[in-house]
């Protein structure tokens, strides 16, 4: 499957979308403003400051207005080609250097993890059981000290790899903001939503939307109740979406629905005598804290390609098979992270939606399939079409390289013996696949200290009868 680079950036396919405007029946609440497009070439200003943005020709002019400092992050080497360079430019109150030295985090997840090699492989399908969100009563716990790492391989040092992990958190960040010095976050929203602000300003995203937060953006994330997700972390390069093909120059998720936030800041100094504001940095796979008495998040103004981002699931714009056969899954690729060799992705972020099967003379549900690519699956909501039972939301399966998995013998059953009329495939669930070249290693949280791996997850094909009707063959004997 062919990848491309982002979206060529044009400033005048961006949209703001208000938040009393409807967009595709969404209608965002106060504070939640954005801008619509897929690596577009962006300039927003807080409008309690307008003139915030330098003269056009210039991006840090010897004075900038209102006594601003400006500042780039950088995304991708400057010497990138021009159609996949990334950056931004703030205009804030003050420099990101104001803080102080950093320091090896005390006080967070013991279970977050960039060390892949301390448990020895396992080939085996696995099945976890929905993650348990602790309740406020048992121990409050906010979105980083939540944090909790399944799998992944390969290392930050050398920027290329990947983790999963999870997060189950009952609080919110109070004072402190979180950057990933390592790669991008892409989180996938279960349960709960997740009120997220960063330097470019505030996102809200719920379940069945995702957010993607790039490298070295700072953000803090507030919950309104118990809240869990799903989160892919790449290393090495950025989330683009997939080459379309023959299919054209429409479908799958389409750059005008990725919504990407206005500027916002705000002016919050900390006494001296208090604890102080925490910004945490997850560089080369661990946690350090560094304190500051000022918000992170005063950027009054900012202008470029590199911002972070969210999608409706729900837009996404299904192709399939209206002939014969179940089609490939990556047709159903949201994004795509491209790898070292063309036309493999580090990683992919698939969906399998709602939609139409009409296939004559087919076995509709996903084939019985052996994989050079590791597939993690998560459920959002509903019953996935395959398994029905033990595959619960919050939940997910790992199906490393190689190892068999398939429709289970009840789904086997029904779906071979099934009048094949037109069908509303999957109604009512939302499940996706982070699907890797890497060959992902589980954790010992995941093995054991979580408690949720199903141990008896490889009975659901057990039941899977022989049903051969040609000649028996000769025995080794002979006979």
């Amino acid at each position: 499957m062919k990848r491309t680079n982002r979206t060529p950036a044009k400033s005048s396919d961006a949209k703001v979308i208000k938040s009393s405007e409807t967009f595709f029946n969404e209608v965002f609440p106060e504070d939640y403003n954005y801008q619509s497009g897929f690596g577009n070439e962006f300039a927003t200003e807080d409008p309690r400051c307008p003139g915030a943005l330098p003269p056009r020709g210039q991006n840090n002019p010897q004075r900038c207005a209102y006594g601003l400092y400006a500042e780039q992050l950088s995304g991708t080497a400057f010497t990138a080609p021009r159609e996949s360079n990334e950056r931004v430019w703030l205009y804030r109150i003050r420099p990101s250097a104001v803080h102080q030295p950093f320091k090896p985090i005390q006080s967070g997840p013991t279970n977050f993890t960039a060390d892949f090699n301390a448990e020895p492989p396992n080939p085996n399908q696995l099945r976890w059981l929905p993650f348990v969100v602790p309740s406020l009563d048992e121990r409050r716990l906010d979105f980083v000290e939540s944090l909790a790492t399944l799998c992944g391989a390969g290392d930050p040092k050398t920027r290329y790899g990947a983790a999963i992990h999870v997060y189950a958190c009952n609080a919110s960040m109070k004072d402190r903001a979180m950057y990933n010095s390592d790669g991008d976050f892409l989180l996938v929203p279960q349960q709960g939503e997740l009120l997220i602000t960063t330097e470019m300003g505030k996102l809200q995203v719920r379940p069945r939307e995702i957010c993607v937060i790039q490298q070295g953006i700072r953000f803090s994330v507030e919950v309104t109740g118990p809240s869990r997700g799903y989160i892919l972390e790449v290393w090495g390069n950025h989330f683009v979406l997939p080459g379309l093909g023959p299919i054209g120059a429409n479908g799958l998720a389409n750059p005008r629905d990725f919504l990407t936030p206005v500027a916002w800041y705000e002016d919050r100094d900390l006494s001296a005598e208090s604890a102080g504001y925490e910004i945490i940095s997850k560089y080369q796979g661990a946690l350090f804290v560094a304190k500051q008495h000022h918000s992170p998040f005063d950027v009054v103004a900012w202008h470029g390609n590199y911002a972070p981002y969210k999608y409706d699931l729900a837009n996404f714009v299904v192709v399939n098979s209206v002939s014969v056969d179940h089609m490939d899954p990556s047709i159903f690729t949201v994004l795509t992270c491209p790898g070292a060799k063309a036309g493999t992705a580090l990683c992919d972020f698939v969906i399998f939606p709602p939609r139409w099967g009409v296939a004559e003379k087919t076995f509709r549900p996903p084939y019985y399939h052996r994989n050079c690519m590791s597939e993690f699956m998560g459920l959002i909501y509903g019953n996935y079409e395959a398994k029905e039972e033990g595959f619960l939301p919050g939940g997910a399966t790992l199906h490393s390289m190689m190892t068999p998995h398939g429709p289970d013998a009840d789904c086997f059953e029904k779906a071979s013996t099934a009048e094949l009329a037109p069908q509303r495939v999957a109604a009512g669930t939302m499940s996706f696949m982070f699907e890797s070249s890497l060959s992902l290693a589980v954790t010992a949280w995941a093995n054991r200290i979580c408690q949720r791996l199903d141990a008896n997850y490889y009975k659901c094909w057990q039941g899977l009868k022989k049903n051969f009707t040609g000649p028996k063959t000769a025995s080794s004997g002979g006979k």
